[in-house]
């Protein structure tokens, strides 16, 4: 191990030491005060996440590559859109992606007001033309027009892009999976993780896995709007960079152009990370027990043992939350047209 590395390490292992804290769940996320939750906003950005006819061939909504049926996601290594067109990044689980500072993988949406207008008009995604053309869709289904007047009575013209995403945000902000293994064990439970569980939780702080998967959601502190940003990988040049095509996207360095900002990626939540496989941005590792050796190896530039590596993967399944049952919304009809051109 290089002695730069080495120091590293240890540095790392010392602010953790001193900083780390591992939190349980809140059972409501962090709201906007300029878009508080209402019964009819809720309502209303539940049937837009359901929505394909927010998509120009009317086949992909926002639950197609975020499936709140599922784990949040769509199992896929990397997102698929209108007429198959395939992405260059997995689609991450948008269950308690609230309580990411900042959205997308390169952190290019500071809100999820923000991150729901971009899928639509993002030409693999949805494919819509431009967000004028989302809003003059929208009012040709008369049940969307009474729902946005409904949901935001005090608007002149409530059907518009940013009250749609407003509404889509309140939507997902409900998408919390509360009441883990572990949320349980830091509650005074200390029955709810299993002896091994509890030696990974101690084992991921000590080799500097903390340094950067903090807080409630174990992807960091930081305020809203302001991401958690890592290198990875932060020590180049393991066999896991080529086997697993880890530098050939260079993460924010794509949203900002400032070099200092190649290969940085927002740090991912653990939450439900048991789950939610294939991981990383290129969905290119199939097993968390994988994920974890590559983590170590080009974050910490560690070996782990297997018995290292079955020990964490055992802590990250007690993050495996309770979903919430969701049940469908019936989405307005359109009577004697379609709004949809033909594929």
């Amino acid at each position: 191990m290089h002695l730069r590395n080495s120091l590293l390490i240890l540095i790392t292992l010392v602010s953790v030491s001193a900083r780390a804290e591992f939190k349980a769940l809140p059972d409501k996320a962090p709201e906007p005060a300029e878009n508080p939750s209402t019964p009819a906003k809720l309502e209303l950005g539940k049937m837009l996440f359901f929505e394909p006819r927010l998509s120009m061939d009317g086949t992909v909504s926002c639950n197609s590559c975020h499936n709140v049926m599922f784990h949040g996601g769509d199992g896929r290594p990397v997102g698929v859109g209108i007429h198959g067109q395939r992405g260059g990044r997995g689609s991450p689980t948008v269950w308690n992606s609230a309580f990411q500072t900042v959205q997308f993988w390169d952190g290019r949406a500071k809100t999820l007001e923000d991150q729901a207008k971009g899928p639509l008009i993002n030409g693999v995604e949805m494919g819509m033309t431009s967000h004028d053309f989302v809003i003059e869709r929208l009012n040709k289904i008369p049940g969307y027009i009474s729902a946005f007047k409904t949901a935001f009575p005090k608007d002149k013209n409530p059907v518009n892009i940013d009250n749609m995403a407003r509404a889509i945000a309140v939507y997902e902000r409900t998408l919390i999976t509360p009441n883990a293994p572990f949320d349980k064990y830091m509650k005074g439970n200390k029955k709810a993780l299993t002896p091994q569980q509890i030696k990974g939780m101690k084992l991921v702080d000590e080799i500097g896995c903390t340094s950067c998967h903090t807080g409630v959601n174990f992807s960091g502190e930081e305020k809203m709007g302001e991401g958690n940003y890592k290198p990875f990988p932060q020590v180049p040049g393991s066999k896991f960079d080529k086997m697993y095509d880890l530098t050939s996207d260079l993460g924010r360095f794509e949203v900002t152009k400032n070099p200092e900002d190649k290969n940085q990626w927002r740090v991912p939540t653990w939450r439900n990370i048991a789950i939610t496989a294939p991981y990383f941005h290129n969905g290119k590792v199939k097993t968390l027990d994988e994920a974890v050796r590559v983590m170590a190896k080009t974050q910490l530039d560690a070996d782990l043992t297997d018995t290292q590596v079955e020990d964490i993967v055992a802590f990250l399944n007690s993050l495996t939350g309770e979903f919430p049952v969701q049940k469908m919304p019936r989405l307005p009809n359109t009577a004697n047209m379609t709004v949809t051109p033909e594929p």
